[in-house]
């Protein structure tokens, strides 16, 4: 297996997860995104406005039908005159309601969607143009969670608040301004510090128990890496009887998870209890001081109804509120990290103004390249050589020596520290990344394909590309018969990684893609370092007929597979220690002869 030598501690730290947040900070950068449908969430807003309007309408006309129903003995009105009329208008409110809340969804919802996807685009398209750096040191899996989850809760903030909050302090501000408007000081009063102690407990209690729900996530997410890890190694695990061990691992995450689910749900129950008493307490108070007011005649029987009812509509969605504040702070701490990701310096960005890269030959230049992953640790030390137009320049080298880091900067992952890499006589850095990847190809030593058919993974290298064109790229190959062979053939599914196809055939597909792509430059990086000598013979010769009248950068652990290059490298420490062809670095006698008699010498002894 090849060693890269890769940076331990070069890019920047991220930001840490436990510095302190600003909610604020995080919604002005989600502000802009809402603006652009400014008049449509206004418009929305209206509408909620005017569903909860029709929602205090409505114990207003159940108080109403309440008092034309209580007639005095010897009342001469008829008992069905007025209740009929309010019946209707009751019966226009509950539609009301239902009609603007509706409208309301109907305006926002696609509001939520669009933005959510707007961001979650923009932060995969930010991701694809980070440098690789930041993709060997972090988590695949987590960013795209990270995405995943960022965009998630943008959907879920702004569905709350327009659903929820927003609904929920505009009936407060209408019920205690009815309230205040209707009867005495005190019916205000306590509805208000009713709603401040409530509001107060759940915020506190909901901030104590978050650590207790953020451990259990986080056992839940170790369980979870365990089981997948266990699972993904199960041949492991096999081959060296673990089952009990892994189980053992397992459950002791188990347990952690137990200990957290269970304080979780204990201090959910503590917050239920508080709120429900708080809001009885509120209701007996309001019903106490309305009945008071109809023993004393001051108020009507309709109004004991009205503030009752009052109470108990402006109450329900305050149940929730505990769960939709730690919800929003969640949604808050998702959308923060997503933020992070798309405010991910750019390591390696285009030139204002940039032009593509012209390619006439392909001729490659290194001059005086100097380069380290880390700053501390330089790996090349002033690269110096040439890959005429329509040639092939082979490197070789023990592992480490920085054979492959050629690759990686010719392909532009990384910038040069010092010097400059030239195609036909341009600066790599001063063209766009675009143009320059369309004009490389390269088969790597691990091909990786994508869990899909094999007609899309050859296709991958010219999206687009018709089913006769992807044969055509397969037969050059030598793949399209046992493409063929197979009961779907091009339709085949390669699974995970490519790991349904050998290591023959994955290289094939490798050799098929880039074939397609066509590109005047290429590389060919330990591409047969990992098969056995058969699959390697031939897939050297299929490799050779498509670098035949390209420019082509060959980096090799075996030196007979790159005897008849128009020139050897021989790298060592960073450092070009001999250059020539084959024969004239065999009569040299140096370090590649050394080499040479070395791998021979390997090579015989088994025969």
């Amino acid at each position: 297996m090849r060693r890269h030598s890769l940076p331990m501690s070069s890019a920047p730290a991220a930001p840490a997860t436990g510095a302190p947040r600003s909610d604020w900070a995080t919604l002005r950068k989600l502000a802009p995104y809402v603006w652009q449908w400014r008049w449509r969430v206004l418009l929305a807003l209206a509408f909620l406005v005017a569903a909860k309007v029709a929602n205090v309408g409505v114990p207003l006309v159940l108080k109403g039908l309440v008092d034309a129903l209580d007639l005095k003995p010897g009342d001469p009105r008829t008992a069905l005159v007025v209740p009929v009329a309010l019946l209707l208008a009751y019966g226009a409110l509950r539609v009301s309601v239902t009609l603007f809340t509706e409208l309301r969804e109907f305006l926002f919802y696609p509001v939520a969607a669009r933005i959510a996807r707007r961001v979650s685009l923009e932060a995969f398209e930010h991701l694809l143009s980070l440098s690789l750096r930041f993709h060997l040191e972090r988590q695949t899996g987590g960013v795209s969670r990270d995405i995943e989850r960022g965009s998630r809760s943008i959907h879920s903030l702004l569905n709350y608040t327009i659903y929820t909050i927003a609904p929920t302090l505009v009936e407060m501000t209408l019920v205690i301004a009815l309230l205040s408007a209707k009867f005495d000081g005190w019916f205000a009063a306590i509805t208000l510090t009713a709603l401040v102690l409530y509001i107060g407990f759940t915020v506190t209690v909901t901030e104590w128990r978050t650590h207790f729900r953020r451990a259990m996530n986080e056992q839940d997410s170790k369980a979870n890496t365990k089981a997948v890890d266990a699972l993904i190694n199960y041949e492991t695990v096999k081959y060296f009887g673990n089952e009990a061990f892994e189980q053992a691992r397992y459950d002791e995450n188990l347990r952690q998870l137990e200990r957290a689910s269970v304080k979780s749900q204990t201090s959910l129950s503590l917050l239920n209890l508080g709120q429900s008493l708080i809001i009885s307490a509120a209701v007996v108070l309001l019903v106490w001081r309305a009945t008071v007011g109809v023993v004393a005649g001051t108020m009507t029987l309709g109004d004991l109804v009205l503030v009752n009812a009052l109470m108990i509509q402006l109450y329900i969605p305050l149940n929730f509120l505990g769960v939709i504040y730690r919800e929003i702070k969640q949604s808050m701490i998702d959308m923060e990290k997503m933020f992070l990701l798309l405010g991910e310096h750019r390591e390696v960005a285009d030139a204002p103004g940039a032009p593509p890269l012209a390619t006439h030959g392909a001729a490659v230049r290194f001059e005086g390249v100097r380069f380290g992953y880390d700053r501390e640790r330089e790996i090349l030390h002033g690269i110096d050589f040439e890959i005429p137009a329509g040639k092939t320049v082979a490197v070789v080298g023990p592992s480490g020596s920085g054979k492959s880091t050629l690759a990686r900067l010719l392909y532009r992952f990384y910038d040069v520290d010092a010097g400059r890499i030239l195609i036909d006589g341009q600066d790599i850095r001063q063209v766009t990344q675009k143009s320059l990847r369309a004009a490389i190809g390269i088969v790597p030593q691990d091909t990786v394909l994508f869990n899909d058919t094999v007609e899309y993974n050859i296709a991958y290298g010219r999206p687009g590309a018709g089913r006769a064109e992807v044969e055509a790229a397969a037969q050059a190959a030598h793949i399209h018969r046992f493409i063929t062979s197979t009961p779907r053939g091009y339709d085949t599914m390669v699974g995970e990684r490519g790991l349904k196809l050998s290591g023959g055939e994955k290289q094939r597909v490798a050799i098929a893609r880039t074939l397609l792509k066509n590109p005047p430059l290429l590389i060919f990086d330990e591409a047969t370092s990992a098969l056995d000598s058969a699959n390697e013979r031939a897939i050297q010769e299929e490799l050779k007929s498509a670098a035949r009248n390209k420019t082509a950068l060959v980096i090799a652990h075996r030196l007979s597979t790159v005897a008849d290059a128009h020139q050897i490298l021989v790298m060592e420490h960073g450092r070009i220690v001999e250059r020539g062809t084959h024969a004239e670095l065999l009569e040299r006698g140096g370090r590649y002869a050394e080499m040479w008699r070395l791998q021979q010498a390997g090579e015989e002894e088994p025969a």
